[in-house]
């Protein structure tokens, strides 16, 4: 991986020079710039500049203090500067007060200009040019969901969902129809194509679906739906939430993630009308890659102790490690779509998970498939949901972990991971991570004092 640092990544070519948007800005009145970018976590982080000090931003001059931002620096070398992506400004469709607002996605790079190699936006295009080096462009489209919650008249949380709707329910069971629409109506107006939205399984629960990129605009784009999501929520009187797990009982959210990998000239390399399932072979051992690191991969692609509990069994969540053709209990399936639209499906993922360090994990696990020439095992075209533990080991089907100290046992493990994130945020994430089951492990919860505090 170190090997492919000086390779170029692809540029959007009409991507905006410092003097266009430098223009576009006063044409469209702008007084303020949110000079955006993530944590360790995926949560975003910004800093806001007044219109004055936008051509310093655009030329890299900006700071920001690393040691206050999670996996970042220590405060001896705390000292970093902002790299604005130009290809991503753009004028906020609403006013703040009385100001007109901008935003321009950054990344983070040490002081002598270098990339920080823990800023996740760098890491992922690390490995981008790495997928590009091998003659591929790896494309992304995730499916969102997540619960609208009402809120006590003194702005905290209810534990009551917004509706009571079920299944792509229409209003007025669907109360959540009208802040879809204004999240969908914002997101177009940002430059999105929009696919589809509707309710989900459990009640308040909800979808948004973009069309799908690159892997580093669709990280970006799914870090502004949460966004935009939680502030047309907010000014409903809502609190929208991306929690893997937040009721129990019922489904949870999560994030599917659709991929496949384009060539040079714009070809889906994993079509193909002559080989089984029309797949390509590069296909079938990008899968067979998937399905080999997967375990070693959940604690990124399932971040949180929450998200072990929509990780369980009938809840339509994927625990089980196969793949299949159609099956939606496999943990891996391919859409029925061929052709340009070949693609595979990893169900497993929530939405709390690092969208740059997720992708990053799944691209290097599929390519070290394609590379080593892995074969995935045979598909598995029985409900795999009902199948016994028994069955499932006569058939070679393990689990996911159960656990997320099990999911950091298997990260500790893995090279592929430690290759995908890369030493600093690999091992900042490790350590983030295990003090967190510390603190779910020792927390005395309210389940254990309902349950015991009377008995014994």
């Amino acid at each position: 991986m170190a090997a492919t640092m000086d390779l170029p990544l692809h540029r959007n070519t009409s991507a905006p020079s410092v003097n266009d948007i430098l223009k576009l800005a006063k044409e469209q009145d702008v007084q303020l710039v949110r000079l955006q970018f993530v944590d360790l976590h995926g949560h975003p982080k910004n800093m806001s500049i007044h219109v004055a000090q936008l051509e310093k931003a655009l030329n890299n001059e900006i700071m920001l203090d690393g040691s206050s931002i999670a996996g970042f620096r220590t405060i001896e070398t705390s000292d970093m500067f902002f790299f604005p992506d130009l290809s991503t400004f753009k004028v906020l469709p609403w006013i703040e007060g009385s100001r007109k607002v901008a935003r321009i996605i950054c990344d983070i790079h040490n002081p002598d200009g270098t990339p920080f190699e823990g800023c996740p936006r760098n890491n992922l295009k690390r490995v981008l040019r790495y997928v590009e080096s091998q003659g591929y462009v790896y494309n992304v489209g995730p499916e969102l969901e997540f619960f609208l919650f009402k809120k006590h008249p003194d702005g905290t949380i209810s534990p009551e969902t917004h509706d009571s709707a079920g299944y792509y329910d229409l209003g007025p069971d669907d109360m959540g129809e009208v802040v879809r629409s204004e999240i969908v109506d914002t997101l177009e107006r940002l430059g999105f194509e929009m696919e589809a939205d509707h309710h989900e399984v459990a009640q308040g629960q909800h979808e948004i679906d973009f069309k799908y990129a690159d892997a580093l605009r669709t990280a970006d784009n799914v870090t502004t739906v949460k966004i935009i999501t939680r502030l047309i929520a907010a000014q409903h009187g809502l609190h929208a939430t991306f929690m893997p797990k937040p009721i129990f009982g019922v489904n949870g959210s999560g994030m599917h993630v659709n991929q496949s990998l384009g060539n040079k000239d714009g070809d889906n390399v994993f079509a193909s009308d002559n080989e089984k399932y029309k797949l390509s072979q590069e296909a079938l051992w990008y899968i067979g890659g998937i399905l080999k690191h997967v375990r070693g991969l959940t604690a990124i692609t399932n971040p949180l102790v929450n998200s072990y509990k929509r990780l369980v069994p009938g809840y339509e969540a994927p625990v089980y490690v196969a793949w299949s053709p159609s099956n939606r209990s496999a943990l891996l399936r391919v859409p029925a779509k061929r052709g340009k639209s070949t693609r595979i499906e990893l169900r497993s993922p929530d939405p709390a998970a690092n969208p740059y360090l997720a992708f990053a994990a799944m691209v290097m696990a599929g390519l070290d498939g394609i590379k080593n020439k892995i074969e995935p095992p045979a598909p598995a075209e029985l409900n795999i949901y009902k199948l016994s533990a028994t069955e499932r080991a006569d058939l070679n089907i393990p689990s996911l972990p159960g656990s997320l100290y099990e999911a950091l046992e298997e990260l500790k493990a893995s090279t592929i991971a430690r290759e995908a994130l890369g030493e600093h945020i690999y091992t900042e994430f490790l350590q983030t991570k295990i003090r967190e089951w510390d603190d779910f492990r020792t927390n005395v919860s309210p389940w254990e004092t309902e349950r015991y505090l009377s008995r014994y």
